[in-house]
């Protein structure tokens, strides 16, 4: 296994992280939970092969991934590996529960302390409140009480707010969703230089889409098959990412043994350091890009011209997660995307075909008849 520099922490971590969102799961009685014996062998696999760093967060697998993860952990590899778990600002009702949620992981994850803590997904709609609350306040006096050693926040946004997150306090580590499909959406790529710049470890969560460029669909797979050098489109993915010297650690939703196997094959070869990548293989990245980009979908740009709906309907961000089930020939991630859309009241079938949309597409899209057509097609996740 590679190791790299953790920003200014003084911490040594693998390449590879283990994101713990998507654990292998059982299912009973239309309800899906956590298959804890694969998942124990899972973590405990990685934990003795190499990797030393494993994400989890307040409400994964409805809010069982932190003791999943202790358990399995439990009995001293917890001393071997860092722990980065978050917090939600939708969980922080009072000043009182951000204190509670802290002791309660702390008891899920069987440790006294944690080694990074992040305020969890701080974007546009929040990043006020975290402000106007001094969340950072009560971040830093459970660092001086030993409950936490490194503060922390994950981002989902553009890359207008970025730069000011990043500036508004010093973090030791920012995470960030990023691959060779987001690299201009998102945080974007200048976010990388900005935290390298800035001393800040960088993590990075969805190197695959959610899985979703852990396959190729043939154009792309035309484009790797005909490129001297062969690997996977996982590999590829990866190598983008490996490049970047400002990366701390790639977080992989690794689901089964065979797939930490193979990831940790990736990440422990000679090459995969920074600067990995030579011109001709940034070249054929583009390219892949170019061929995913090129996949017919619905022709929504995410102008956000239809919004608001007056129902509530999130037009843009239901769109875009059909699009990606067709461009990566793979439905499963944006099901699950689709149900934390339909439980925060954006899901398609609160559509009442008021026509108000429409007329403001400048794409011309027939979006109530489309609206229908994802809907049927996203619906049926089972969390």
């Amino acid at each position: 296994m590679n190791y790299r520099n953790y920003g200014k922490t003084g911490y040594e971590v693998s390449a590879l992280g283990m994101g713990c969102m998507r654990l292998p799961r059982l299912y009973e009685d239309g309800k899906a939970q956590v298959d804890r014996e694969k998942a124990f062998e899972m973590i405990r696999y990685a934990a003795t092969h190499g990797v030393n760093y494993f994400d989890t967060a307040f409400g994964y697998h409805n809010q069982t991934s932190e003791s999943v993860l202790g358990e399995a952990l439990d009995g001293g590899l917890r001393q071997k590996v860092k722990i980065a778990t978050k917090q939600p600002t939708f969980a922080m009702k009072t000043q009182a529960d951000i204190r509670r949620n802290l002791e309660n992981t702390l008891k899920k994850l069987r440790t006294d302390y944690i080694d990074i803590y992040l305020i969890h997904n701080i974007n546009p709609a929040n990043w006020e409140e975290v402000q106007q609350r001094e969340i950072f306040a009560e971040y830093e006096k459970f660092r001086e009480e030993g409950m936490i050693r490194a503060i922390a926040f994950s981002y989902h946004g553009g890359a207008e707010l970025f730069p000011k997150v990043l500036a508004a306090y010093p973090w030791d580590m920012c995470q960030i969703q990023q691959n060779f499909l987001d690299i201009d959406i998102e945080a974007t790529e200048n976010a990388i230089v900005l935290a390298g710049q800035k001393g800040c470890a960088l993590v990075i969560m969805e190197p695959l889409r959610g899985g979703g460029l852990a396959k190729a669909p043939a154009t792309v797979q035309k484009l790797y098959d005909e490129f001297p050098t062969r690997r996977s489109p996982v590999e590829w993915a990866f190598r983008h990412l490996l490049n970047y010297p400002q990366v701390s650690t790639i977080l992989s939703g690794m689901s089964t043994l065979e797939q930490i196997k193979e990831n940790i094959a990736i990440f422990s070869k000679p090459d995969a350091i920074p600067n990995c990548l030579s011109g001709e293989e940034k070249a054929l990245l583009r390219k892949a890009k170019a061929a995913y980009d090129a996949i017919e979908t619905i022709p929504c740009t995410g102008c956000e011209y239809c919004m608001p709906c007056p129902h509530g309907v999130n037009i843009p961000r239901v769109f875009a997660l059909y699009n990606d089930a067709l461009r990566f020939e793979n439905f499963e991630p944006s099901k699950r995307g689709y149900w934390f859309t339909t439980n925060m009241g954006g899901d398609a079938g609160r559509c009442e075909e008021c026509g108000e949309c429409e007329p403001k597409c400048p794409q011309g899209i027939e979006i109530i008849q489309e609206l229908k057509v994802t809907h049927q097609a996203l619906g049926g996740w089972i969390e």
